[in-house]
Order: structure tokens, then sequence, then C-alpha cells
């Protein structure tokens, strides 16, 4: 319990709870990391203290239903923990699955850093399918009252993300952007024709990029558009508001926010293993979660540094055996299962000044 009560002064030093709500997230944070599972009734099961079982999971559920997190408080804490101050390349994305009938489906605004994407900010859309114009722009703004639109190097997002009313807000705000458009998205030509996309890329040989110099009408707005055809045939082609020769590599970033829905679904936390369905505890329940991959993968990043042969070794098919998420998560793990020797207390305690922002 000592150990327990080192988090929790951190965590009251560093996120704005009262401190009995910083007890109850720094045994929530253990028991998650040691169960690996976002299923309550199993974290229940190695919550610290000395109340059954039952009771702690009565805990949980009225800590999800009642307690007002500071969503705030939790995205800027996230961004004082990475060693960078901006301004911040966004990515977004949506992540979804099904429990039983009901869908669950996030909206999830992060920011990269080092290959990954950190949760900044989220929403629970209470639908299938695709966000609306609406529902990113709320996240924008959210992200902006936080940090200032001066703040967003630029954002980067898939195909889903696009539209005419998305990009005007997008260029009113002057945020910078790197978006995946679909191929048949109509621009205008050299000659004032209307024309698909791909086809101001159809002459460039496989695997050779391209950044068009000058500027296209799309979507009564200019703008400028780099492209790629795959051996598929299929092309990546990215909008930008302004010409942008880097546009297709600023774009890889976006694969970040992929990695970051793997390590909080099937290769970490397994968050489709959740009964949680009601949106805002939900939400709540990603606040935690946010905190509890930051933490592993700042911990990764640590043990690179402290042991670099080891954990950057590289495989036959030259990626890493483990990512730096998992490293930290299973650094964090063999700590937690074993608090009764002197020597992990000692490592606890070590990894628990990677939270503290001072």
């Amino acid at each position: 319990m000592a150990d327990i009560r080192s988090l929790e002064q951190t965590l009251e030093d560093t996120v704005a709870l009262p401190k009995a709500r910083c007890n109850f997230v720094a045994k929530f944070l253990v028991a998650l990391l040691q169960v690996k599972t976002t299923n309550l009734s199993e974290i229940a099961q190695v919550f610290a203290g000395r109340a059954r079982p039952d009771s702690h999971y009565k805990r949980i559920q009225r800590f999800l239903r009642f307690f007002a997190v500071p969503l705030a408080a939790v995205a800027t804490l996230i961004v004082k923990l990475l060693p960078i101050r901006g301004p911040f390349v966004l990515t977004l994305d949506r992540t979804n699955w099904q429990l039983g009938q009901t869908p669950l489906n996030l909206l999830v605004l992060g920011v990269a850093w080092r290959g990954v994407s950190f949760p900044l900010l989220w929403s629970v859309l209470e639908k299938k399918g695709n966000s609306n114009t609406t529902e990113r722009i709320a996240l924008i703004e959210r992200c902006s009252a936080l940090f200032g639109v001066r703040s967003i190097a630029y954002l980067t997002a898939d195909r889903e993300f696009i539209g005419k009313k998305w990009f005007h807000y997008l260029d009113r705000k002057r945020i910078d952007f790197r978006i995946r458009v679909k191929e048949n998205t109509q621009v205008m030509n050299k000659r004032g024709q209307q024309v698909p996309v791909w086809r101001l890329f159809r002459s460039q040989r496989i695997g050779c990029p391209l950044t068009i110099a000058s500027g296209r009408q799309c979507w009564g707005l200019e703008l400028y558009f780099s492209g790629l055809r795959l051996p598929s045939g299929e092309y990546v082609i990215i909008a930008a508001p302004k010409f942008t020769p880097a546009a297709l590599e600023d774009y890889r970033v976006r694969w970040g926010i992929e990695t970051l829905f793997g390590c909080l679904k099937s290769r970490g936390f397994r968050l489709e293993e959740t009964h949680v369905t009601d949106p805002e505890r939900l939400q709540k329940l990603l606040a935690l979660l946010a905190l509890a991959f930051s933490w592993a993968h700042l911990i990764g990043e640590w043990l690179a540094q402290a042991e670099p042969l080891r954990i950057n070794k590289l495989k036959k098919h030259g990626r890493p055996a483990k990512s730096l998420f998992r490293h930290g998560l299973d650094h964090l793990r063999r700590i937690l299962c074993n608090l009764e020797s002197p020597a992990q207390r000692i490592a606890f305690r070590r990894v628990i000044q990677l939270l503290s922002c001072t």
C-alpha cells in the first residue's frame, strides 16, 4: 500500500483530482496493468485493499457513474509528459467494435510522437459508421481551447475525414493538414474541366511520388495534391492547403494512431472486453486508459535509452520484436506482480517518477 501511495501522491501533484480520487485512480491503474483487460470484474479481483472483489467492483462502477473526470487535465498532463512543446502533429481517426447488439464507436484526436499517437481528446459517437463534420469540429475546438490553434503543426487523417464543410472549417481556422482524399474526388484541371483527382497522377510510374506545384480548385478551395500509385493500382492522394513537397511523408505519421488503437485493444488493454457502453462512462474509462498507455510507453522509451541493444534489437524482417509500449507494459507488470520484493519496490518508485512533470 505504501508503494501505491507514492503513485497516488504523484497523481495528486500532476492531475487536478481530489486526494480520494487520486487514491482510486492509482489503484485502478495498478490493477489494469496487472490484468491487461478493461473487464471491470477482472480489475476488481486484483484491486488493492481489504474489501471483497464485489465491493471493489461497485466502487469502480460508482467512479465511472458519478465522478466527473477532468478530461482537459488529462490531455494537458499527457502533453506535459512528452518531451515536445509544440507545435504538435495531430492525428484524427476512429475505432469501433460491437458488444452484442450495441455498437461502440470512438472518435480520437491524438498527438504524434516517435511513431505512435498519444490519445489527447476523444468523443463517443452514439451511432454506427463515420463521424460527421460537427463531431470533428467539436474535437478540434476543444483542442484549440486547451493549447491554441498555433500549437497545431498540421492535422493528418484518412479518407473518412473529407468534405467541403470540413475543409472550409480547417481553412478558416488556418489549420494546416495532410488528409488523404478519395480517388474520385473532383478537381479542376489546367483546362478548367472537372476531373477525378487520380487523373492528375495517371502518368506516374508505380511507386514514384509526385507533388503538383500548382494548386487545384476543389470544394471551393485551392488545394495542393501529392500522389503515389501503388502496385495494386490504387492511388494514395494527399490534399494540403499549401504546396508541401513532403506531404506523403508527413501523411505517414497518421499510422501512429492505428498503433495506438492496437495497444488499447488486442496488443494491450483489450478494450473490446469492457462491458461499459454508456457514453459518459466510456469517456472516463478512456481517460484512465490514456494514462496507463502513456505511462507504459514512456517506460518503454526509458528502457530503450538504458538498454538500447536489448530493447531496439531487430528481427529478420527488420522490425523490433516488441514495441516500446509492450516493453514498458511488460516491465510494469513484472514490477507490480512482485511488489513483495524490496528490489521491485525500488523499481516501482523509479518508474513512478516518469509520471512526474517536474
